[in-house]
């Protein structure tokens, strides 16, 4: 297996640039994910990995080989796309061998590797069938082993649940987990679900508008943000973004009734607007003795957990991680608390963190 670099990677379509400047280092064996909203450039930067799209300047290698320039088929890559493109009038096992046979490799050799693919996925029972005959999960399943029996030093991966159903994709997930786990594959993994992302990734790349955000792993770029966007991108639900005013060494923030915290970063200029965030499990609720103006909206009742939507004067919306068990009446006023370790402030105008 082999590691990924890119360096001041661009693609442009004409005078549109839709990647700008990526440089991107995947160490061998590593999972890598690129996440972000849709149209933020993902799936092309992987395509232009695979060489399915040409890369308008810069430079692309794998383990340490320019493959700027090289065929697809010359690069030691193995794509697995959302759509299983599988070959429906030929089995499980000539689906997962055909590629191998196209090369010319010898029949023993495909029968070994298609056996030892078919081990990892658990696909032995299936080896006969035809691809109508297997479920959606199934029908990834056998078009990851096409790419396993391959051996190919990088495998990539665009949004390959995405046609499963919600049980499924947790399934799935928990496959490719134990696959990357058993064979030590460099993978690159593209994914608009940033809970695919944090369970999956050793290193995740957020993107957005071609550009690379933020790059780091799961719990780095969770607790650590550097700025709004990926602040915002990682946690489920996501972080809370409060309004808040610059004072010396403190923010105050109006919307819950001029709270003051001291706040230990470079701050703007007293009187500059400011944002403060906070993860729904950092804040809890208590009954109003008075009127707040921060109303509990609606509750979220999911077992263990409930969420608490609240509204705050402006119509600014906060969202709450209840345990506790506690049934408050929505339409109450409520106040709200924390502890002011867990907030993370940034800068209203650019949105970068503050530090």
């Amino acid at each position: 297996m082999s590691g990924l670099q890119l360096t001041n990677v661009i693609k442009r379509y004409g005078a549109t640039q839709v990647i700008h400047g990526v440089d991107l280092t995947i160490e061998d064996g590593e999972f890598c994910v690129f996440v972000g909203p849709s149209g933020c450039g993902k799936s092309t930067l992987l395509r232009m990995v695979a060489g399915l799209e040409e890369t308008t300047e810069g430079r692309i290698a794998i383990g340490g080989r320019d493959v700027t320039r090289t065929d697809p088929a010359e690069r030691g890559v193995a794509m697995v796309f959302q759509t299983y493109a599988l070959y429906p009038h030929m089995t499980v096992e000539e689906n997962m061998g055909f590629g191998l046979r196209m090369t010319g490799h010898p029949k023993a050799e495909i029968r070994a590797k298609v056996a030892e693919a078919s081990r990892i996925l658990k696909l032995d029972d299936y080896l006969a069938r035809k691809p109508k005959a297997l479920s959606g999960g199934q029908r990834q399943r056998v078009a990851i082993g096409r790419a396993i029996v391959r051996g190919p030093e990088v495998f990539l991966f665009d949004e390959p649940l995405s046609n499963l159903d919600a049980e499924l994709r947790v399934d799935m997930r928990i496959e490719i987990a134990r696959l990357h786990k058993e064979i030590g594959a460099t993978m690159i993994y593209v994914t608009h679900d940033q809970v695919e992302a944090m369970t999956l990734a050793d290193k995740i790349v957020v993107l957005r508008a071609g550009r690379v955000e933020q790059v780091g792993s799961p719990m780095q770029l969770y607790a650590d943000p550097d700025n709004v966007f990926v602040a915002g991108f990682i946690g489920s639900p996501s972080m809370n973004f409060l309004d808040a005013v610059a004072e010396t060494g403190a923010v105050r923030i109006p919307m819950l009734g001029d709270l003051r915290i001291e706040a230990s970063v470079a701050l703007p200029a007293p009187g500059a607007a400011v944002r403060v965030g906070l993860r729904p499990q950092h804040l809890s609720i208590t009954p109003g003795d008075t009127p707040t103006g921060v109303v509990l909206d609606i509750r979220e009742r999911l077992g263990a957990v409930s969420y608490d939507y609240l509204l705050a004067p402006g119509n600014q919306k906060i969202i709450v991680e209840t345990r506790d068990g506690a049934d408050l009446p929505e339409g109450r006023d409520v106040t709200v608390a924390f502890d002011p370790a867990d907030a993370l402030f940034f800068d209203a105008g650019s949105g970068q963190r503050l530090r």
